[in-house]
């Protein structure tokens, strides 16, 4: 997790600091600023993107800091949704092929994060193990609950 949001974060710097190396990285040609058309809003949904990055990444950081385990469950099937949507846009011609290890990169963060909790699951026992992969809810993952003050219902 804390490898992850480190590489988003610093992904998403570099594609707020220079638009046109993130661009290289992810298989598209740069376009220098001058032979923009009118109307290309590639630099402000590169921006937008770069801005996620980097808020995802920080938020990756701090959940592996709290090891907060039920963020760790969440990222999985999300990340694979991911991995497939750019996936398909690289198959159907939407996406360069460069763009592909964009999905890879989400799809094995995904299966790793996987597997690691189902090896932690099992290695806790059966009852703790059924608990961490069903996403049941412990001390540390359960939201606070709010109590009535004395006579309210």
């Amino acid at each position: 997790m804390a490898v992850f949001g480190l590489l988003a974060t610093a992904l998403g710097v570099v594609g707020l600091v220079a638009p046109d190396a993130q661009l290289a990285l992810m298989g598209f040609e740069p376009i220098p600023d001058g032979q923009r058309a009118d109307g290309d809003h590639t630099l402000m949904f590169l921006t937008a993107s770069s801005m996620a990055a980097v808020n995802m990444g920080v938020y990756y950081v701090l959940a592996a800091l709290a090891d907060w385990r039920a963020f760790f469950r969440w990222t999985v099937p999300f990340r694979l949704l991911t991995f497939t949507v750019f996936t398909l846009a690289v198959v159907t011609g939407r996406a360069p092929a460069g763009f592909l290890g964009v999905g890879i990169w989400e799809g094995a963060g995904a299966l790793a994060t996987g597997i690691a909790l189902r090896r932690e699951a099992l290695r806790g026992g059966a009852a703790a193990g059924s608990a961490a992969v069903s996403g049941a809810h412990d001390e540390s993952t359960r939201l606070p609950s709010r109590t009535a003050p004395h006579g309210e219902k």
